[in-house]
């Protein structure tokens, strides 16, 4: 009997004198790879995170007493070169963050004065007296004050939807504590305090609500804004000492555990007939698996009620000084917070930061994290996540982030023992086989992701990653 390869001709199949690599895998059983995955990835935030047994589905994360409040962004609206200011997001100004009264805030939004400013130019200046009210619409400034020797020193970057000067709501009379320049063309929308004298003298609510808020700054307070809890020390002889008691938050915030779920559907016809050398459900089911946490690890970073980029404290969002994330930025981020674990950025962010580092005669470390090489600056590993987005504008962001319950820390929040459970947190549940013989399985991963206090986590936002 004559073999005939389909790959050759007669001619070819003539001149051969032994049995061909394709007709010999007739009678050979391959050997195959599991399915692969394109879309796996490290995941870092996942193992890194210490994970909570959450009870109950809900996390109450209880705070101390806080007076500070507002200190947020505001949003504005443009038609064409004419840009207002929401007025309901005046509320994000602290001294109007309990104002109820929509008509007053409408009026008072009306009186801002739209101003542009090159780079360079001089917002407000130091010493002079403070008498306006400034929300950054567009472009970025720096708050520029003498160092301790003399010479000038950035305090700090500002950019959209941020303000400064707000305190002149309350009528306090101070001056201007450092100079505030443009590093970028900037659109500022200007409140005069006059203006808002103005309208006070029509709206009896609004100087009502102001003196209010006046009144509570004198409330003793710690530098993070909480309730101070008095305490002698240094004293001699028998003074009477100060009682105190800790006074807690009446609203504290719960975490409700979020859910990513799917039905995975498997013929009974292929279950059964099927499975060698490999299990297809098996295989079917891990593939789902990955995917869903590809999703939950997205999810706890971008998602608007519990992601960490939208959860960051704004007192915690710094911005680049000059676009690209260099060193100086890196140390800016670091020093806001005690025992930062790790970062998580984008790896062209990394990469960005490489090139800065290297402009400047810099070689960041590495460190060994689970078996991979990975950079650290100052000791701090820098890992690469390609959930944290890039902008259409060529901008992303560096997370900072200490973790732990006791650290006060960033957690990942799960349930452990849940019926069906597959893994920590996950379940696989048997849904039934429909008319048409396909089994169907609910898989469902639970979790979230809670930031104990503010500190605990930092952004570098506007982070250029395209600048070579």
């Amino acid at each position: 009997m004559t073999v005939t390869d389909p790959g050759l001709n007669a001619e070819e199949a003539e001149r051969r004198q032994s049995l061909s690599t394709a007709g010999a895998r007739n009678l050979a059983t391959t050997t195959k790879s599991v399915p692969q995955m394109q879309g796996i990835t490290p995941r870092w935030l996942l193992r890194k995170l210490p994970w909570v047994q959450t009870q109950a589905g809900t996390y109450r994360v209880n705070r101390r007493l806080t007076y500070a409040v507002g200190d947020g962004r505001v949003t504005f609206t443009s038609t064409g070169a004419d840009i207002r200011v929401i007025p309901q997001e005046l509320r994000e100004l602290p001294a109007l963050r309990d104002f109820p009264d929509d008509e007053v805030l409408v009026a008072l939004a009306g009186r801002f004065q739209q101003r542009e400013f090159a780079p360079g130019d001089v917002l407000v200046e130091a010493g002079r007296r403070a008498e306006e009210v400034y929300l950054l619409a567009h472009g970025k400034v720096n708050k520029i004050g003498r160092g301790e020797y003399g010479d000038q020193t950035v305090l700090d970057t500002l950019a959209d939807g941020e303000h400064f000067g707000a305190e002149v709501l309350t009528g306090q009379e101070a001056d201007w504590e450092c100079t505030v320049k443009a590093v970028t063309p900037v659109i500022a929308l200007v409140l005069p305090w006059r203006a808002v004298e103005q309208l006070g003298d029509s709206a009896d609510a609004l100087r009502a609500h102001l003196r209010e808020v006046a009144g509570n700054r004198d409330k003793p307070q710690n530098k993070h804004g909480e309730a101070a809890i008095d305490i002698a020390s240094g004293h001699e002889g028998e003074p009477d000492l100060p009682t105190t008691f800790v006074d807690y938050e009446l609203s504290p915030r719960e975490y409700e555990l979020s859910v990513a779920q799917t039905v995975l559907r498997v013929h009974s016809r292929v279950a059964d007939l099927y499975n060698k050398p490999m299990n297809q459900t098996e295989q079917q089911l891990r593939l789902t698996i990955e995917a869903l946490r590809e999703r939950q690890e997205h999810e706890m970073i971008n998602n608007r009620e519990i992601g960490l980029l939208h959860n960051a404290d704004l007192k915690q969002r710094i911005h680049t000084r000059t676009g690209p994330p260099t060193p100086d930025d890196l140390d800016n981020l670091l020093s806001r917070r005690r025992k930062t674990a790790f970062m998580l950025a984008h790896p062209r962010a990394i990469a960005a930061f490489g090139r800065e580092a290297s402009r400047r005669g810099l070689y960041p470390g590495t460190a060994d994290v689970d078996g991979t090489r990975v950079t650290t600056w100052r000791g701090v590993p820098l890992l690469p996540s390609n959930k944290v987005p890039i902008s259409r504008q060529g901008t992303s962001s560096i997370l900072a982030m200490r973790v732990g319950e006791q650290d006060n820390g960033v957690i990942g929040l799960h349930q452990t023992g849940i019926p069906d459970e597959f893994q920590p947190g996950l379940n696989v549940r048997f849904m039934g086989i429909d008319e048409k013989a396909i089994i169907s399985y609910l898989v469902s991963a639970y979790y979230s992701v809670a930031v104990l206090v503010p500190d605990a986590l930092g952004v570098l936002e506007h982070v250029e990653i395209g600048r070579y």
